[in-house]
């Protein structure tokens, strides 16, 4: 299984020096993957959602820096909201991002959730299954063609050139999030892969890889092929209980998260990154810099792959 990082983009590490550093001692120890993630806005409310959300980079800026700072590690954004910018926009963002980092991105899609975002956004909660669907056809008609178009019910490209292509052919992997059903399959079905949430409840994850696997043979894909990374909310040192009493996994010491990341390998598990942004004592803005970045610095020392 490959290991990857969460990059500092939220709370009190999130800023150039520790994004600089981490891209690049994560790749001199071996991780995998930098991974980014999405939130444009917060409720008035502080404390309506986890501190996590308060202060938080945008996606693909951050990773463009990271890549001037490094030059062999892949970089991810698990998950960017696709209905806040245009396939288009995107489009254009992500090759130029591949062309920049020499092939290095994955770009994860998710459809969104809070209200606010979508209200600012101006776009419409409804019907956002039917919207990706369309969404990746259009990255794709314009990453590959050279004369896209795209006719649909929600997104047209008239026929028009984009240029450059990204660096990786026939784009950058595209792998979509979400939790019901009808996400998973389409996961399995559109998709390089599947991104994990990270309120999955991780002694169920074999279940959704089983419904992303199955709708990639269903589409006539390999299943084995299909990529399933999972965002690992790690608490280090301290151990956590779920209502049945048990440990929650990828908590405690070192030893017993080494343990749990073996577990998930063999529950299917492809890739899994360790993002400290959830770790309250690190992605919390109110924290402070210094005691944030030492103790991010330890777990990314210790955990190394």
């Amino acid at each position: 299984m490959k290991i990857g990082f969460g990059a500092p983009v939220a709370g009190a590490w999130a800023g150039p020096d520790n994004l600089g550093y981490f891209a690049g001692r994560a790749e001199e120890l071996g991780y995998h993957e930098l991974w980014s993630f999405h939130r444009l806005l917060t409720p008035a409310d502080k404390d309506a959602m986890a501190p996590v959300y308060r202060s938080v980079l945008d996606p693909l800026g951050a990773l463009t820096f990271a890549a001037a700072r490094s030059s062999r590690i892949r970089l991810g954004v698990a998950v960017l909201n696709l209905p806040f910018v245009s396939p288009a926009y995107l489009a254009k963002q992500a090759a130029t991002l591949d062309v920049l980092s020499g092939g290095r991105l994955d770009l994860g899609l998710g459809t969104g959730w809070q209200r606010e975002e979508f209200t600012a956004s101006g776009a419409s909660i409804e019907r956002r299954g039917a919207r990706a669907e369309e969404y990746v056809a259009a990255l794709h008609t314009l990453w590959t063609d050279e004369v896209s178009s795209y006719e649909g019910e929600f997104y047209t490209i008239s026929p028009s050139r984009m240029a450059p292509k990204p660096v990786q052919k026939p784009g950058p992997p595209v792998l979509l999030g979400g939790s019901a059903e009808r996400a998973l399959k389409r996961a399995g079905r559109l998709g390089a892969g599947w991104i994990s949430r990270s309120a999955t409840d991780l002694t169920r994850i074999h279940e959704q890889i089983a419904v992303v696997r199955n709708a990639a043979e269903e589409a006539g894909k390999d299943p084995d092929g299909v990529r399933v990374a999972v965002r690992g909310v790690v608490r280090a040192g301290e151990e956590q209980r779920g209502e049945n009493g048990e440990r929650v996994r990828l908590t405690g010491s070192y030893e017993q998260i080494r343990e749990d990341v073996e577990w998930l390998g063999e529950q299917g598990v492809t890739e899994l990154f360790y993002d400290l942004n959830w770790d309250p004592l690190v992605g919390d803005p109110e924290v402070t810099a210094e005691s944030a970045t030492a103790r991010a610095k330890e777990i990314l020392e210790a955990l190394a792959p």
